[in-house]
């Protein structure tokens, strides 16, 4: 399985795409406005096929190109129940931020504790809410690493001054979701560089363990 990195959109949010060549499939984590440009060339190269679409939650920079993927694959899409206006009805958004928001229609809700097998692999849904109602991350163990959304970032945390965020929620998650995961454990944000949680629990200056 490979891991392909894409910085994309307005505030150059990570989008993450999983290619498994011996199945032919793949994952896209976040779909951040324009990201297809950048994920349809290595779908081509490795032969594979899209065939999920995971939101780590419903903030505009994380699906605004998610509308556009599911038109060019007819993939399946997944999310926490609790951002479903953020991403089915994302109009009051649009308003707020002055743009335009292309809404998202999730097939599948995801749901605490619950174990996605893709791509011949298993991804454990952790929620995480704090940064929005809605944030989860996809731990997949066997390689060590977690796509954790907004919640936590290299010594820092998701802002929680937007609409349905609590810091203190936030911190709580993080303690109990985040911390709780071996220290090896890989975090692959929604924006900037990939940590540790040892990492974190050790330098993380808003959330002590």
């Amino acid at each position: 399985m490979s891991l392909h990195v894409f910085p994309a959109g307005l505030i150059q949010t990570n989008a993450y795409l999983l290619t498994e060549p011996k199945t032919g499939e793949a994952v896209l984590i976040d779909a951040p406005l324009g990201v297809w440009k950048d994920v349809l060339p290595v779908l081509q190269k490795e032969k594979c096929r899209l065939v999920e679409v995971w939101f780590t939650h419903g903030h505009w920079d994380h699906m605004n190109g998610g509308a556009e993927v599911v038109r060019q694959t007819g993939a399946r899409t997944r999310a926490h129940k609790a951002d479903q206006n953020l991403l089915e009805t994302p109009q009051t958004m649009a308003f707020v931020m002055g743009m335009s928001i292309e809404a998202v229609k999730i097939t599948d809700w995801v749901e605490q504790g619950q174990v996605i097998s893709a791509l011949g692999s298993q991804f454990k849904v952790r929620h995480v809410p704090g940064h929005c109602p809605g944030n989860v991350l996809f731990l997949q163990a066997s390689e060590n690493r977690a796509f954790v959304g907004d919640a936590i970032f290299l010594e820092s945390v998701g802002r929680t001054d937007l609409p349905g965020g609590d810091a203190r929620v936030l911190e709580r998650s993080i303690r109990e979701q985040i911390y709780t995961l071996p220290g090896e454990t890989v975090l692959l944000p929604g924006h900037g560089p990939m940590t540790t949680v040892a990492h974190e629990r050790e330098n993380n200056p808003f959330v002590s363990p």
